[in-house]
């Protein structure tokens, strides 16, 4: 059955981004599958990318409407990434998505640690973005959305090499919010606690450290959050969407968190 999040009963579900074309970055799982799926029943033609060809074939048979790509990308692969931008051609929205780092403290990670995921967040989005606003530009319109994490706000316990990538992440936006041409906007979505594969890791990940259970450390996160339960990666999605609607563009280098009201800070 078709989640509700996805269907006419959305005010903006059907048709509101017709004409627009979107590269999804890790769109083979969680918040990047959600979001190819709802940029999609907007009416958006869709890039879809990941490594998984498998995963995106899967993907396409369940979106909305025709025409959509996918292609298998290694966001590591920064040669890769900067001639795939060659090809595609014109792209109005671009959202910068991968998969975190492994947990554990910060210093016992290597300086050869930092090297991936700094390549497949940092880097990768930079080549994009660079190579993607000119023709932003031109459109006369372009919306760049990067999915990171609350630890940009508030860092989080066991994932330091995570929290200290996600900061640079929101520094470059924040700077390039500044740079950018006035038609083409960037934002930031601070995801919290939500039921994808990767927060299912994390949980295994805390269990073999501390000993508790997979079960008692969900049953922590839940209670820390007002709403008492994880979030669906489609509401997640439907954030993104609005970030890149036409009616958006006076929203420019904010993060905006989808976190159930987690954090703290204010």
């Amino acid at each position: 059955m078709e989640n509700n999040l996805l269907t006419s009963e959305f005010p903006f579900a059907e048709g509101i981004l017709e004409g627009k074309t979107a590269l999804v970055c890790g769109a083979s799982k969680g918040i990047g599958r959600a979001t190819s799926l709802m940029l999609a029943r907007a009416g958006c033609r869709v890039i879809s990318c990941a490594r998984s060809i498998d995963a995106l074939e899967s993907l396409i048979s369940e979106m909305h409407g025709s025409d959509h790509e996918y292609f298998s990308l290694d966001m590591e692969d920064l040669n890769g990434i900067s001639e795939f931008v060659s090809k595609i051609g014109s792209i109005d929205i671009l959202v910068n998505n991968s998969g975190g780092p492994p947990g554990g403290p910060l210093l016992d990670n290597s300086i050869e640690d930092f090297e991936g995921p700094f390549a497949r967040h940092l880097h990768a989005s930079h080549i994009l973005a660079r190579g993607l606003v000119p023709g932003m530009e031109k459109a006369g319109s372009g919306r760049i959305v990067n999915v990171i994490s609350t630890s940009v706000r508030e860092p989080i316990d066991n994932i330091g090499l995570s929290n200290t990538l996600r900061g640079a992440m929101a520094s470059w936006s924040k700077s390039l919010s500044r740079e950018l041409p006035p038609c083409v906007t960037i934002n930031n979505i601070l995801p919290g606690f939500t039921d994808t594969d990767r927060l299912g890791s994390l949980a295994d990940s805390i269990s073999a450290k501390t000993g508790k259970g997979v079960e008692e450390v969900h049953d922590g996160w839940i209670s820390s959050v007002p709403i008492q339960r994880l979030i669906d990666p489609l509401e997640t999605a439907i954030a993104i969407t609005w970030l890149c609607l036409p009616s958006s563009g006076a929203i420019r280098g904010v993060s905006l968190a989808v976190d159930g009201g987690r954090m703290r800070s204010i």
